[in-house]
């Protein structure tokens, strides 16, 4: 019985922590004023990788072209791919395409920096189907200049044409404001997004030189080594970047399958954190830690309804704690829609959570294989296929 009970303190423990992150972020003074930076326009390179598919990339770079800022250049990494239709006449734009199939967002990223055509202070990364507004790096640079090394900014959705972007981008929105915002505003360090983050070039080599990763979550090895070294990744409102969500069951399903794969991959790296933090007495890794050890929410909230279920024939002086759970979770919810205004259309679909939470069912079903599905999100796929 203790033990049943302790699980489920476990279970619930992840509702009330945003909540607590709320409380802690709330409790503390405001940020002071932007400092410009001391040295001068730091150089960026802007790294873009695209494996397999580019109908995308000309939108990806003219976006940033436009970019009101002097000191860049784009690196597009064209891993697998057919360029013979890709035809870039600008010179801030470098095409690379490896000789060999590198399958791994790690392996592209330093292929690129291994053809940097001059040094630069700043790597940021960009997915092939992001889209950047005019100030990402102005924006970026008033973060780093408060003494960040990294820094990740805002992905939004380009647009929400179907319930499954809408309950996406809701999720996203959760996300963004529990692992994001309320975790930097606590003390802590944002979660990474793999895309729309920016680095130190030096720290970026240190934290992922040796790093030998195929398939999904290389942002989930690199903020790990980033917090471990004792620095704070720094969340960006106003960097903003535009991302493609998932339109159909069959990208959402591959998605989450990868994602999930990713959790169960690298929840060591959670324990690893924490066992740290508590050596060195470090509030950063403490708090980063137990985000890490969080798992996916959909499957958070069917074992807490599980739970409720026995609780009422088993203990049923849990169901207020569950009861509460779920006030927390609401309130939290919520609040992140309403301050990251939320469109219409994205409470009009949360009708559609229980189709979405059994899309991420099968997902969870799919998750040993996930690399194998694909290695991107591919963008016009077909609905939901088996791919044995």
């Amino acid at each position: 019985m203790v033990f049943w009970i302790v699980v489920q303190l476990f279970l619930g423990f992840n509702f009330f922590y945003p909540f607590f992150l709320f409380l802690l972020s709330s409790a503390k003074s405001r940020k002071g004023p932007e400092k410009p930076e001391q040295n001068g326009e730091p150089d960026y390179a802007i790294i873009v990788t695209a494996y397999e598919e580019t109908t995308l990339l000309a939108s990806v770079t003219s976006s940033l072209l436009q970019l009101d800022y002097e000191k860049y250049l784009i690196y597009v990494v064209a891993d697998n791919c057919d360029v013979s239709n890709l035809h870039f006449n600008d010179q801030r734009i470098v095409l690379l395409r490896p000789p060999a199939v590198l399958s791994s967002n790690v392996k592209s990223h330093f292929y690129a920096i291994e053809n940097f055509k001059r040094p630069h202070d700043r790597i940021t990364i960009i997915d092939s189907d992001n889209l950047v507004p005019t100030d990402y790096l102005k924006e970026l640079n008033k973060v780093f200049a408060q003494g960040f090394r990294a820094v990740q900014g805002v992905r939004k959705a380009k647009k929400i044409n179907t319930d499954y972007a809408a309950l996406d981008e809701a999720g996203d929105i959760y996300y963004r404001y529990t692992d994001r915002k309320l975790m930097f505003d606590a003390g802590s360090s944002a979660s990474l997004a793999g895309s729309g983050m920016a680095f130190d070039y030096q720290l970026y080599i240190d934290c992922l030189r040796d790093q030998l990763l195929m398939g999904a979550g290389f942002d989930k090895i690199l903020q790990y080594e980033i917090v471990n070294r004792g620095f704070r990744i720094a969340f960006a409102e106003k960097a903003i970047v535009f991302d493609e969500k998932t339109a159909k069951s069959g990208q959402l399903v591959k998605q989450r399958a990868r994602w999930i794969n990713t959790w169960f991959r690298f929840l060591f790296l959670g324990l690893k954190l924490f066992m740290n933090a508590l050596l060195k007495i470090n509030l950063n890794g403490l708090l980063f830690s137990l985000l890490l050890l969080r798992p996916p929410l959909f499957i958070l909230i069917l074992l807490s309804g599980l739970c409720f279920v026995i609780d009422l024939f088993v203990v049923p002086a849990m169901l207020l704690f569950w009861l509460l759970s779920g006030f927390v979770f609401l309130f939290v919810f919520f609040r992140a829609l309403a301050y990251f205004k939320a469109e219409d259309k994205i409470y009009k679909s949360l009708k559609g959570i229980p189709k979405f939470i059994f899309y991420q069912l099968i997902a969870f079903t799919k998750a040993g294989k996930a690399n194998k599905l694909s290695v991107a999100t591919k963008h016009g796929e077909d609905e939901l296929q088996e791919n044995a």
